[in-house]
């Protein structure tokens, strides 16, 4: 089979990129970033996107409070000021039809690790503007000390401040590019 790749810009406004993680051993704290560039390919007969390269802005991360969001900017955290990209690019898809998984690297504070996402076909529409999308949601667990996020404090009562596992969780939607 062979399929002409389609070119997709991701929609920011129309992109979701979310994270998950334990604070005080106690309950998860969402957050989100809300700058997300990129683009990838998806084969005009097919499912599994190649060619990803999707940029985050790490000065955009929010959850909903300001000093949360300073320090994780920080250098104790993000070093937003040093590393203003937080970035993945795909290596290869594994599977087919709705659900695959996608290998890529995920480089976070200049740190560059291999990470596997669990991802599910969304499908495709054209918008009333005559605009051809694709949709795709996902997830995956990273070990926030593995790209050298580090900074915790321990507790009175034992375990820590801040959990080492962060879930995150994406629902990207691209628009097809003129060729």
């Amino acid at each position: 089979m062979n399929s002409t790749l389609q070119k997709y810009a991701i929609d920011p406004s129309h992109t979701s990129v979310e994270f998950l993680v334990r604070h005080m051993m106690l309950a998860k704290v969402r957050g989100r970033f809300t700058g997300v560039t990129g683009s990838f390919a998806v084969p005009q007969d097919g499912t599994l996107p190649t060619e990803i390269e999707a940029n985050i802005d790490a000065s955009s991360i929010d959850t909903r409070e300001e000093q949360r969001d300073t320090h994780l900017k920080s250098p104790d955290f993000l070093d937003a000021a040093n590393f203003p990209t937080i970035q993945f690019v795909s290596t290869k898809a594994e599977g087919s039809g709705e659900r695959f998984t996608l290998h890529g690297n995920l480089t976070i504070h200049g740190v560059t690790r291999p990470v596997a996402l669990d991802v599910s076909f969304e499908g495709r529409a054209t918008d009333p503007w005559g605009n051809q999308r694709v949709g795709f949601s996902a997830h995956t667990t990273i070990g926030r000390k593995d790209f050298g996020l580090t900074w915790n404090q321990a507790l009175e009562t034992g375990g820590v401040l801040v959990g080492d596992e962060v879930r995150i969780e994406l629902n990207v939607e691209g628009i097809l590019q003129a060729s």
